[in-house]
């Protein structure tokens, strides 16, 4: 028996159609958008139309019937190019869509599917919280049932694709109610966009991913009907730990992308760039530079891929989720810095692509867990 690491025929034909949009259609433009901070609503519409946000999904509810190995293949040619288009693509299927495929009732999926799988809406995941962080389990947020509908309080930070004009609704993790032990019990609830009494915050400031978008979201006695509650009453922990080890591997596709755009744009800029004569490419520092850059990307490119055919042949994944998100995350910020370095003084404008992936790597050492808890996950995983 022998591994082969090749793309079969289909996924290497999305692969380079991403790849010549991401060069084609995103490169010449993002930058206008990410340096003003606003949304680059045509870029995520042609997104839709080529079927980007239904690749993990079945036919039947408007996807385009192909796996997470799929939606990792476009995360990571987006990423090369731009990271605040890719992280709107992982947020709005991995985070948006994914917990209605995975929980949601017939009518839950036929109802919302279709148009976020089309991108005519977009879904954000509602769980972060002021005071919760890495600490998912501490909810603050309660829904209290009244009659035939659940009734929602509290605050949720840094949700991203919460207040765009395509936003359609956010699934809100809440406490609706206490275990005998007195320990919470979290469950997920269905918040439509414009319902009274949720209020989304004006996009943050943010140091990166300046292209998307990234809200405080506030519920002050939010009704929404009891059929509004995904999944079983009582299991939202568990349903978005599932989300998030499924999301790690779609992250860890994003770094990578990062990772392998360092390692472009350097190339690039050392062909272009002469100094004492000569292209400062054929100086071995520089060589040797490239050439880790290099190794680390190729290195995550295997992580992130053995972590999704786990994830599609249904065998267990947690720890190669846990170690592909933690190895890239960590060697995009790597590559970003030695990219930087390379380019120079340059490299501090941001009329280069390596300054915008300098500001975008360092949230993946810290978004959908951090590289501690990962450190965690992995260190359990092992039995400790």
């Amino acid at each position: 028996m022998s591994l082969d690491h090749r793309l079969p025929d289909e996924l290497e034909e999305l692969r380079r159609t991403v790849e010549a949009f991401a060069h084609d259609v995103v490169a010449p433009q993002i930058g206008d958008y990410y340096e003003q901070h606003t949304f680059p609503y045509d870029i995520v519409r042609q997104m839709g139309q080529m079927g980007l946000f239904g690749l993990p999904f079945p036919e039947e509810y408007g996807g385009m019937g192909g796996d997470y190995l799929a939606l990792g293949i476009a995360l990571e040619e987006l990423a090369r190019v731009d990271s605040s288009v890719a992280i709107t693509l992982e947020a709005a299927v991995s985070l948006g869509a994914m917990p209605l495929y995975r929980y949601g009732t017939e009518e839950q999926k036929r109802a919302w599917l279709p148009k976020l799988c089309s991108g005519e809406t977009l879904g954000a995941f509602g769980l972060t919280e002021p005071d919760g962080g890495s600490d998912a389990g501490a909810t603050r947020t309660t829904a209290v049932r009244d009659g035939d509908h659940w009734v929602i309080n509290g605050t949720k930070c840094f949700i991203t694709n919460s207040g765009t004009d395509l936003t359609g609704l956010v699934t809100v993790t809440a406490v609706t109610g206490r275990k005998p032990d007195g320990s919470p019990l979290i469950s997920t609830l269905i918040v439509p966009s414009g319902t009274p009494g949720f209020t989304v915050a004006a996009p943050y400031s943010k140091v990166g991913w300046n292209a998307s978008d990234t809200r405080e979201l506030s519920f002050s006695d939010v009704r929404v009907p009891a059929a509004n509650l995904l999944g079983e009453e009582g299991r939202g922990y568990a349903q978005f730990l599932r989300v998030l080890d499924e999301g790690r591997i779609a992250i860890a596709a994003v770094a990578t992308g990062l990772a392998q755009g360092c390692v472009d744009e350097s190339v690039k800029y050392a062909r272009e760039r002469h100094a004492f004569g000569r292209p400062i490419g054929a100086n071995q520092a520089i060589q040797f530079k490239l050439a880790d850059m290099e190794m680390r990307a190729h290195t995550a490119r295997l992580a992130w891929r053995d972590a999704a055919s786990r994830l599609v042949h249904g065998e267990p994944f947690k720890k190669e989720a846990a170690l592909a998100k933690l190895y890239s995350s960590e060697i995009a910020v790597d590559n970003a810095r030695e990219g930087t370095q390379i380019h120079g003084g340059y490299g501090f404008m941001n009329e280069y692509p390596i300054a915008r992936m300098w500001r975008d790597a360092k949230i993946l050492e810290i978004g959908e867990g951090t590289s501690e808890v990962q450190r965690i996950l992995i260190a359990r995983e092992l039995g400790f």
